[in-house]
């Protein structure tokens, strides 16, 4: 009845980790396998503003997606397979939760309140709006985090 496939979206912040907690006791208390995934920029856009090397900025956010893979596996937790998209992260989590058949998606929030939310959007409430299946969104508890006048 639970799903077979988690995806936990990461973006390396403390938000993300304890979304990473949580996925980590999910899959292992459901037998689910668990899938990590890190979007990094789209390429196009980093360039048409500065001067980055493009296999640095893939580099990077490889680095960043093997950091949380470390850190689950250090943990106690087990990751099938860690997976490196650049681009829109919504649009490239919910793609990649159909690809993998992902039965729930597992992002951290930031919180941020409603005047923020509609000027920034969020992708946490993107992924929720367009997610084919379940999505659970761990929301810290703001000590110390920034923004916790936001919530």
């Amino acid at each position: 009845m639970f799903p077979t496939k988690i995806l936990l979206a990461t973006d390396g912040s403390e938000h993300a980790r304890r979304a990473a907690r949580a996925a980590v006791e999910l899959a292992q208390k459901t037998g689910s396998e668990l899938h990590v995934v890190h979007v990094g920029p789209a390429l196009p856009s980093v360039f048409a503003y500065t001067e980055l090397d493009p296999a640095r900025v893939e580099e990077e956010a490889r680095g960043m997606l093997e950091e949380e893979v470390r850190r689950i596996r250090e943990s106690g937790g087990a990751v099938a397979e860690g997976h490196l998209r650049l681009g829109d992260p919504a649009e490239n989590v919910v793609s990649l939760a159909e690809e993998l058949g992902a039965g729930l998606i597992v992002v951290g929030s930031r919180g941020l309140g409603g005047l923020r939310r509609a000027l920034m959007g969020s992708v946490s409430e993107s992924v929720v709006r367009h997610a084919h299946c379940p999505v659970l969104v761990v929301r810290g508890d703001g000590e110390g985090m920034e923004g916790e006048g936001d919530r």
